[in-house]
């Protein structure tokens, strides 16, 4: 009677149910995302209250999956943690998940290490925050004003700092600047394009599934 696999065998065995359960994660996250678009586009907030919850949790545990490295894990629970207070619109859930975002921000950072990165995109980053933050800041309520340029600050540098990991990182790192900016506007009560709650959540979803594929993707190299 055969007993148990152990040793390279059993190794390949988990390595494959481990294989078959990441896959199973990130479908389930991509019909999250799908559910959660869906429910933007036709303002339901009780299919926005299902399904936000549920993105980031998947895809962090895709990536434990993955074996991908603890700070990967820990920023997108963190981005969980901003998701679900800007669920509310109240003034300090809104602090509470910007807080929970930029700590995530410093986990990405962590990750991206000394990598590379061109100096000329240091410059359009920067420039683009000064610009950004000039614009917006006669618009902004008062108490939030050094909150959103000190998150701000953190955020364009977390950009920057991906695109040292590639392509992928690098537009990961973009569109979440995009998102928050967009986010920003409507706090500044600019006036808002069509559908920006829609372009807001797409460029964040996005921006969540890029970095992640980029890390995974460099994590032999780091």
């Amino acid at each position: 009677m055969a007993g148990p696999a152990s040793g390279p065998a059993a190794g390949r065995v988990d390595e494959r149910a481990g294989g078959r359960l990441a896959k199973a994660l990130l479908v389930a996250f991509a019909v999250a995302a799908l559910a959660e678009l869906v429910a933007v586009a036709v303002d339901s907030r009780t299919g926005q209250l299902l399904a936000k919850p549920m993105l980031m949790p998947l895809l962090a545990a895709y990536v434990a999956a993955r074996r991908g490295p603890r700070p990967l894990v820990a920023a997108l629970l963190l981005g969980w943690g901003g998701d679900v207070f800007l669920l509310s619109s109240d003034d300090g859930a809104f602090l509470a998940g910007m807080g929970c975002f930029a700590a995530g921000h410093l986990c990405y950072l962590t990750l991206f290490g000394r990598r590379r990165t061109r100096v000329d995109l240091a410059v359009g980053y920067g420039l683009l925050l000064l610009v950004t933050l000039a614009l917006l800041w006669p618009g902004l309520p008062a108490e939030l004003r050094v909150p959103v340029a000190v998150y701000s600050l953190l955020l364009a540098a977390m950009a920057y700092r991906a695109s040292g990991l590639g392509v992928l990182a690098g537009a990961g790192g973009a569109l979440f600047l995009l998102s928050d900016t967009l986010i920003a506007t409507g706090v500044a009560e600019w006036p808002q394009p069509p559908a920006v709650d829609l372009w807001i959540m797409l460029t964040y979803i996005a921006a969540q599934a890029l970095l992640t594929a980029g890390i995974l993707t460099a994590r032999p190299r780091t």
